[in-house]
C-alpha cells in the first residue's frame, strides 16, 4: 500500500499541474497564438510529435508539464509571418486569457471536487465515542495506544471526549511558559479497552506548540460521513472555497509572523499529506486535492512574476497605460516575485522536512 500511495499521490500532483498547463494550452489555441510545444512531464523526452505547428511531447522528468508560446520573450528574434502570432503582438485581452486560463481550470477543478467530496462522499461527522483513530509518531501514545483502542477514563474521570481531553491536558509542565515537546510534571493514568480486556497506561503528555496545549498525540476516530443534499452541498462548497482561498491570500503575510511561519507547507509537506491520506482515508484524498488546487491557483494569482498573476498584473498597467510596459522594467520587477516565491518554497520545505523529522505530518 505504501508503493501505491506514493504512486497515486504523485499521479493526483502531476494531474493538478497538467489541468493547469491544459488551460493555457488550449486558450492559446483558442485566441490564434503559436504554440511551439506542450510537454506532458519535463525533458529529456522520451517521446515527441510534432503535429501542425505544435510538438507534442511527453518527458522523462514527472513533475508536472509546461506550454511553449512563441514570443514569451519580445526581443526574440522572429520571422515575420510568426511574429503576428507571436505572444506580445496579440492584443492585452488574449494575452490576460491566455495567463488567466491555467489558474482559471484549477479554480473550476477545485470547486468541482469540493462539491463532489460534500455531495458524493461526506465529510466525517464529529466523533461518536472515544476511539483511537490517529496515533502520532515521535508522542507519548505512540507504541502504547492503537487504532481502535476505546478510552473509558483519564485520571478515573470517565465522561465525553471533551472532558476526557481536557483531563489530558490539565497534566502541564513545571516550565512557565511551557517550552516546546516538555513533559507534564506527572503521567495520566488512561483506562482503555483493546479487543474486550481492559488495561492500564501511565503516559506522560508533553507540550505541542501547535495546539499549545499538553497530549498525548493521538486523534479520535471520526464519527461516520454525512452526504449534503445538492443545494446545501453547493453552498457549503462556496464557503470552503472562500475560506481556503483566504487562508492562501495570507500566505505573504506569514513570512512576517514567526508562530505562523511554522503553518506555511510546501509541495512536500502536501505531497505526504496526501499519501498518508491516501493509506488512513481514501476517500479524504478528494478533498485535499480540491484544497490544493485551490491553493495552487490562488498563490499563481499573486501580481508577481513569474507567475501567471505578474503577467497579468503587466497586463493589465499595459492596458491603463495605453502603450507597452518595457520587458526591462518587467524583469527587475520579478526579482521581488521570485524572492516572494524562493522565500516561501524555503520556509515550506523547512518546515515540511520539520515535520518529517520530528512530528511527522498527521492526518486528522
Amino acid at each position: 500500500m505504501t508503493l501505491l500511495s506514493i504512486v497515486l499521490a504523485a499521479l493526483g500532483f502531476m494531474a493538478l499541474v497538467v489541468l493547469h498547463e491544459m488551460g493555457h494550452f488550449f486558450a492559446a489555441k483558442a485566441v490564434g497564438m503559436r504554440v511551439e510545444k506542450f510537454s506532458l512531464f519535463f525533458p529529456p523526452n522520451l517521446f515527441s510529435r510534432t503535429r501542425g505547428e505544435t510538438e507534442y511531447a511527453i518527458g522523462s522528468i514527472p513533475l508536472g508539464g509546461y506550454v511553449k508560446i512563441t514570443g514569451m520573450n519580445p526581443s526574440e528574434d522572429l520571422s515575420d509571418e510568426v511574429r503576428t502570432r507571436a505572444y506580445y503582438s496579440q492584443p492585452v485581452w488574449k494575452r490576460i486569457v491566455v495567463i488567466a486560463a491555467g489558474p482559471f481550470v484549477n479554480l473550476v477543478v477545485a470547486f468541482v471536487l469540493l462539491f463532489v467530496f460534500f455531495g458524493a462522499i461526506g465529510a466525517e461527522t464529529e466523533p461518536k465515542r472515544a476511539e483511537v483513530g490517529v496515533v502520532e509518531k515521535t508522542f507519548p501514545a505512540a507504541g502504547q495506544l492503537r487504532p481502535g483502542d476505546r478510552l473509558l477514563a483519564v485520571d478515573g474521570e470517565r465522561g465525553k471526549l471533551g472532558v476526557l481531553s481536557k483531563q489530558i491536558s490539565s497534566h502541564r509542565c513545571a516550565q512557565r511558559p511551557p517550552t516546546a515537546r516538555c513533559k507534564a510534571t506527572d503521567p495520566a493514568t488512561v483506562l482503555i479497552e483493546r479487543g474486550g480486556r481492559r488495561r492500564t497506561l501511565e503516559l506522560t503528555p508533553i507540550y505541542d506548540t501547535r495546539t499549545k496545549k499538553t497530549r498525548l498525540g493521538f486523534g479520535y476516530a471520526p464519527g461516520p460521513r454525512e452526504t449534503l443534499p445538492p443545494g446545501r452541498a453547493f453552498t457549503t462548497t462556496l464557503d470552503r472555497f472562500a475560506f481556503i482561498s483566504g487562508q492562501t491570500l495570507s500566505l505573504p503575510a506569514r513570512l512576517f509572523d514567526a508562530e505562523r511561519r511554522k503553518e506555511i507547507s510546501g509541495p512536500v509537506g502536501s505531497y505526504e499529506v496526501t499519501r498518508q491520506t491516501i493509506i488512513q482515508d481514501l476517500p479524504e484524498v478528494v478533498g485535499i486535492l480540491a484544497i490544493i488546487s485551490l491553493s495552487l491557483a490562488i498563490v499563481n494569482l499573486f501580481p508577481f512574476l513569474p507567475l501567471d498573476g505578474g503577467h497579468i498584473f503587466w497586463a493589465v498597467v499595459e492596458l491603463v497605460r495605453r502603450k507597452p510596459v518595457s520587458y526591462r522594467l518587467m524583469e527587475r520587477s520579478s526579482i521581488v516575485g521570485f524572492m516572494l516565491v524562493l522565500g516561501l518554497f524555503a520556509i515550506g520545505l523547512t518546515n515540511d522536512i520539520g515535520r518529517l523529522t520530528g512530528e511527522g505530518f498527521q492526518v486528522p
